[in-house]
């Protein structure tokens, strides 16, 4: 069945079109495209979407309508989170949305977010990676912790993300040292939290997601430029990858425009985005190692909530 996913973030917008197998459980990407939208801008501190971010996102959305009609799409799931969740004008967006794709968009909980993403993620890992796996999906406003084997056993909405931590506390360019250790502590928080309700000392393998962690694993690698296929499945030393955080973090803007591999659209997030991941790598590794295991790297997966999407557009019908 060929399917439609799309996923509206805080600050990206993303398509998925695939053939789903369901009797087989295989996925096969059609068109896998990204937008940077910004829906996000601002809603942390106004409580409502900005008009010049929803005109953006409606245009990307028509851009994606057309894609559906010319590849014969015949089911199209469309899921929005974070932002969403808390835009007290949401019924404006939703409505566009609905005008533009036929269907209602969904706005799910962190929740059903964190599964989605679970499903996407490990059933496209390697069979050497052993469970139980800690995915963590860290977006523009929100990060997902979820821990399971087959399926979630426990999960977590964190309200922490790249464009959230940005706008909150890191305006410097690059930040100072006072902005950069606020936002540790909002983190911290954060994790707290989600650590009293998932046991992520049983972690085997963690799994990052995500534009965010995506990025900081190519600038781990030293790639020239963006190379998904080089990326996917990427097993980084955790040291590297907190390396490579370190260095994002404390970068200019210009420094950052200038890697080959940075999309201009995370120019000016990527460093909280960093922060946010090199502070959950180094919880996780040492509530393993307090328990008596090891955590000694992790793995990049390019397969993420939009191919959760997909599976459960096919299983709808």
């Amino acid at each position: 069945m060929r399917v439609a996913a799309i996923d509206c973030g805080t600050n990206s917008i993303r398509l998925l079109i695939a053939d789903v197998d369901l009797a087989t459980g295989s996925l096969t990407d059609v068109v896998r495209t990204m937008t940077v939208v910004r829906l996000g801008q601002g809603v942390d501190r106004t409580g409502e979407f900005a008009e010049e971010a929803l005109e953006r996102t409606f245009a990307a959305t028509d851009a994606y309508a057309a894609q559906c009609r010319e590849h014969g799409v015949e089911a199209i799931r469309f899921v929005a989170t974070s932002a969403t969740r808390d835009a007290r004008n949401r019924e404006v967006f939703l409505s566009g949305i609905q005008d533009r794709l036929g269907v209602v968009p969904e706005v799910i909980s962190g929740a059903e977010e964190a599964a989605l993403s679970f499903r996407g993620a490990t059933g496209a890992l390697d069979a050497a990676h052993d469970a139980p796996f800690l995915v963590v999906d860290l977006g523009g406003g929100s990060t997902e912790v979820v821990l399971g084997t087959e399926r979630p056993d426990a999960a977590h909405s964190m309200d922490v993300g790249c464009v959230r931590m940005t706008e909150r506390h890191l305006e410097g360019d690059p930040p100072s040292e006072a902005q950069v250790a606020a936002a540790e502590a909002d983190v911290h928080d954060a994790i707290d939290m989600a650590f009293a309700g998932v046991p992520v000392e049983r972690t085997r393998t963690l799994v990052g997601l995500a534009g965010t962690i995506t990025t900081v694993t190519a600038h781990a690698l030293c790639l020239p430029e963006y190379d998904r296929d080089a990326i996917n499945g990427a097993v980084v030393p955790i040291d590297d990858a907190i390396r490579a955080c370190d260095e994002l973090l404390a970068s200019s803007r210009a420094e950052r425009s200038a890697l080959g591999f940075m999309h201009p659209g995370r120019v000016d997030v990527i460093g909280a985005g960093a922060l946010v991941w090199r502070t959950v790598m180094t919880r996780v590794r040492t509530a393993v190692v307090e328990a008596g295991g090891e955590l000694p790297h992790v793995v990049t997966s390019e397969h993420d909530i939009l191919d959760g999407i997909a599976f459960s557009a096919a299983e709808r019908g």
